[in-house]
């Protein structure tokens, strides 16, 4: 028999694999591990909201000159995505409303790729859960995955409109213009990737990605995207850019003409206000991951992954050197998308998982190391006592670690008291907390974090999405 020996850091012991007491594979966890204490962080970010997002919505729709391109009584097929956009709901009403005085018919539609399980009712269901019905956008939801084939670009490439869309008489895109998770580009996620796999809906997507494995996905997307709009069938498209904060900073209505380079100089202003992981980790927890949050789950470039397994692929930006996911966001159809960056998980997420849109999504963007599942165990404590000393350290208590609910919200994060020197040092934050041990409830799990006062944003520093 093997023996497990508690060194005199008080951590581990390599021994003969055997299965007793806290035993994970062929190491021997001391039970009363110890780790660094937390204390919550806030980043002093740029607070860039825009008052009043409805009232924005209706000047900038206003001054396009779009409705001009139309007749009264024409019909308006306006295209919203499925991203956990801010201020989405209310974004599409006021562009319905907008329409609407202007004498237009307009409706909605999904404009989301392979998303909501690839099928209509699906990603009616995504908009749903956004607030935008008919009773509350005052307009219909059209829903369908039946699209009509356009021209093709000059790589062969065939391109894709979706049916609804194409049998209006103008089309408008409502899409968050920011950095993509799998690639780095002039053009990345936006109005032009909108137009591409948004409106070309499965078929388009799964056709566009092949291409794109070969020919790169910005080159892609551009390519599909000049041959649609030679189509005449997109009246412009409502960019959408947002802060730090994930507050709508800035509304745009962009007209066909110009809008490929007017997107180019968007992405270069809404990726200097995205929010960052400050500094490098050992260790990284992240409360939820969801396609609500990023289309790759979490977003690669504040976690520092790529969907293809690699480890801190993108340069100016710290290092992480392992991701602890704990759970799936209510919001994201138990698609467990973006699972494969994970290096450890809960069995709760694991149980949760819905493999039908999770293989679907993940084969369709033909990245299916995103949906490999990581080693996994029934508690947070099994979790963070079998990985942490798998970042390089002797003693638990010297591992770096940050805390956040999920790659979107940045504000407040929780960090270890290992790194207080470093964060006083850091100009954007501001430690608002005293440490605190590292709690678990009675069933093994992580307890929540107490609340900071609030900030000048209105928003508590809350991390723990059991919170």
């Amino acid at each position: 028999m093997g023996r497990c020996v508690k060194d005199n850091l008080n951590t581990f012991k390599i021994f003969p694999a055997r299965r007793s007491g806290r035993e994970f594979g062929h190491l021997c966890y001391h039970k009363a591990m110890q780790f660094p204490r937390l204390f919550l962080v806030r980043q002093h970010f740029p607070d860039r909201r825009i008052p009043d997002v409805a009232a924005e919505v209706h000047r900038q729709l206003h001054d396009s000159g779009f409705a001009a391109r139309l007749k009264p009584g024409s019909s308006v097929a306006l295209g919203v995505g499925s991203r956990g956009i801010a201020n989405i709901a209310t974004i599409a009403r006021a562009a319905v409303q907008y329409w609407k005085s202007q004498g237009m018919r307009p409706f909605v539609f999904p404009a989301m790729g392979s998303h909501g399980a690839a099928t209509a009712e699906g990603q009616a269901d995504v908009l749903a859960h956004y607030g935008i019905i008919e009773q509350t956008i005052g307009c219909p939801v059209r829903s369908s995955l039946d699209v009509v084939p356009l021209g093709k670009t000059p790589q062969g490439i065939q391109t894709y409109m979706d049916r609804n869309a194409y049998e209006s008489d103008g089309v408008l895109l409502c899409g968050r213009v920011k950095w993509h998770t799998d690639f780095m580009g002039k053009i990345e996620s936006g109005l032009f990737k909108m137009i591409a796999i948004g409106l070309g809906k499965f078929a388009g997507a799964q056709h566009y990605h092949t291409y794109a494995y070969k020919l790169g996905l910005e080159n892609t997307i551009r390519a599909i995207g000049r041959t649609v709009l030679e189509s005449g069938k997109i009246l412009g498209g409502l960019a959408i850019l947002e802060d730090a904060h994930h507050n709508t900073a800035k509304l745009e209505a962009v007209p066909v003409e110009g809008m490929e380079q007017r997107e180019e100089e968007l992405l270069a202003l809404a990726k200097s206000w995205m929010g960052r992981i400050p500094m490098d980790l050992d260790l990284l927890i992240v409360d939820e991951i969801g396609k609500n949050i990023s289309g790759a789950g979490m977003d690669t470039k504040v976690v520092n992954r790529s969907v293809m397994g690699d480890y801190n692929p993108w340069p100016d930006t710290p290092r992480i050197e392992r991701i602890f996911v704990r759970d799936l966001s209510n919001l994201t159809y138990n698609n467990a998308v973006g699972i494969g960056m994970a290096d450890i998980t809960t069995d709760r997420l694991v149980k949760r998982i819905d493999w039908v849109p999770t293989r679907v999504n993940s084969l369709t963007a033909s990245t299916p190391s995103a949906i490999r599942t990581p080693i996994h165990y029934p508690t947070d404590r099994e979790c963070l006592e079998a990985i942490a000393p798998t970042a390089g350290k002797f003693d638990a208590r010297e591992v770096t670690i940050g805390w956040i609910r999920n790659s979107q919200e940045l504000s407040q994060l929780a960090m270890s008291e290992n790194l207080r020197a470093a964060i006083e040092r850091h100009p954007l934050l501001e430690i608002v907390t005293p440490p605190h041990e590292i709690e678990f409830d009675s069933a093994g799990n992580l307890a929540p974090l107490e609340a900071a006062p609030e900030s000048a944003h209105g928003s508590p520093a809350l991390v723990s999405s059991q919170l």
